[in-house]
């Protein structure tokens, strides 16, 4: 038939006849149907299955055996085949029962056809309360012993589970009762309430002992019941109203007492909510205020800072002709000119005289027109100024510009005459006139070699202007 999908039979079912080759090199167990594998090592067939099912493995006993090569020590589906010989020889052998109290015995294939697991000795675990007995004891158990086990009432027929049975003879409709009046015996449940309405000889406890009526009466002559039930209706009643008509009064007065501290609240809200009004009131004009102020000190803050620029301008300014511009952090401006951040600067203002012509220089770090790129361009501009009404036009004054050697061996030098007719040196209607000069001042070659121009990270330029004449 076909393979069970079980490993190998258990070893103790042999006693102690057992030998190494009857055995399973994966569960270790006697082999259940083997299968052989190339290297040679047997299996049982579910193990041989169960092994390969994930791919081809390596043979664990050749390891063990250290007889491992590939690829025949590889275990892979279709790589073994049934041993029937070593099949006969193993359910040829005698066996015994392993479950305890059990004298079965016969040969290894007799056990599996007809005792495996139908052995009336062998332990299994109750299904409902997974205590272990024994098989063949399955039936008492589950009828007499199990805690789980379900019973029918013996009065109503209902089933319900044994641990509940205190449960359900409270609720039971067939429970047997007893009357407590006539001692009848055996009444029903759900015909006990109609039994102790009609036995004469019943008592039940007045309905008003829960306000203090000790008297037990009768259920059955009517009228007695009746009787006795109004009359302490009445003096239920009679005592109900006194007591509710104290607590009245009581409540009037705490009523009187909440309305007064209710008016006196009402007042004080009110001079809160005004207090409330005229703080809010404060507070708005406060809010008004302090805008106003920030608004003056933004203001101010723009005319300092304006002031400040203005006094720096004039601490750098000359009223001689001569000015000598100091260009700090030169390489982050020279750097700025290449990039086209910043190509051009200009110098603070400087004068002839105190009113005469106001003039400023102009410079490209990276160079200008026919000097860009290669060359320092430095030009000379003429501005308007609060004087020019007074002064010559066209200017006509010599200049003289230098780039400043810090070890004063040896200066850049340029120089030039105004010319006459360009616009640069008329009088000025905008600002300033455009700017004239040296586009090839100072090779740049000059600043990127060792030179003592720039110390410091920093450069001076000079320009003198010729007052001859004026």
């Amino acid at each position: 038939g076909a393979p069970p999908n079980k490993p190998g039979f258990p070893k103790k079912i042999l006693g102690n006849k057992l030998e190494d080759k009857h055995l399973c090199n994966c569960c270790h167990n006697i082999l259940r149907r083997p299968f052989q594998a190339q290297c040679g090592h047997r299996f049982c067939s579910y193990c041989f299955n169960r092994t390969v099912s994930n791919g081809p493995q390596k043979c664990g006993a050749c390891i063990k055996e250290d007889i491992f090569e590939e690829p025949t020590s590889i275990l892979k589906p279709g790589c073994a085949f049934p041993d029937n010989a070593v099949r006969r020889e193993v359910e040829h052998l005698s066996a015994v029962c392993i479950n305890e109290n059990c004298t079965w015995k016969g040969s290894i294939k007799e056990y599996e056809m007809n005792h495996e697991g139908k052995c009336e000795f062998m332990i299994i675990p109750c299904p409902s309360c997974k205590e272990h007995i024994r098989f063949n004891e399955q039936e008492r158990h589950n009828e007499r012993e199990c805690p789980e086990r379900t019973l029918n009432c013996k009065y109503c027929k209902e089933p319900f589970h044994f641990k509940n049975i205190k449960a359900h003879d409270e609720i039971c409709p067939k429970y047997p009762m007893i009357c407590e009046g006539c001692a009848k015996k055996k009444i029903p449940r759900e015909k006990y309430v109609d039994h102790i309405k009609f036995c004469s000889k019943f008592r039940t406890p007045c309905r008003f002992h829960v306000v203090g009526c000790d008297m037990s009466v009768s259920a059955s002559p009517a009228l007695e019941l009746q009787l006795h039930s109004e009359k302490t209706k009445v003096a239920e009643l009679g005592r109900r109203c006194t007591e509710l008509e104290v607590k009245a009064g009581t409540f009037e007065n705490v009523v009187c007492v909440l309305n007064r501290e209710v008016e006196r609240f009402a007042t004080t809200m009110e001079a809160s909510n005004r207090q409330h009004k005229l703080d809010q009131d404060k507070i708005e004009a406060l809010s008004n205020k302090v805008r106003q102020l920030e608004r003056t000190v933004g203001l101010k803050d723009l005319t300092v800072a304006e002031m400040e620029g203005r006094l720096r301008e004039m601490s750098a300014t000359t009223f001689d002709g001569v000015f000598v511009w100091r260009i700090s952090d030169f390489a982050k401006k020279r750097q700025d000119a290449i990039a086209g951040r910043a190509p051009a600067m200009f110098s603070p203002a400087f004068y002839t005289s105190k009113y005469g012509y106001k003039m400023c220089l102009r410079i490209y770090l990276n160079g200008d027109g026919t000097g860009r790129g290669s060359h320092l361009s430095l030009f000379f501009v003429v501005m308007r100024g609060l004087s020019d009404a007074l002064l010559k036009w066209p200017f006509n004054q010599k200049v003289t510009l230098m780039l400043l050697d810090q070890s004063n061996r040896e200066h850049i030098i340029d120089a030039f005459r105004p010319d006459v007719t360009s616009s640069s040196f008329q009088r000025p209607v905008s600002e300033m006139n455009i700017a004239s000069g040296c586009p090839l001042f100072c090779p740049l070659s000059k600043l990127d070699a060792k030179n003592s121009y720039i110390r410091d990270d920093t450069i001076f330029i000079k320009a003198i202007v010729d007052l001859t004449g004026l």
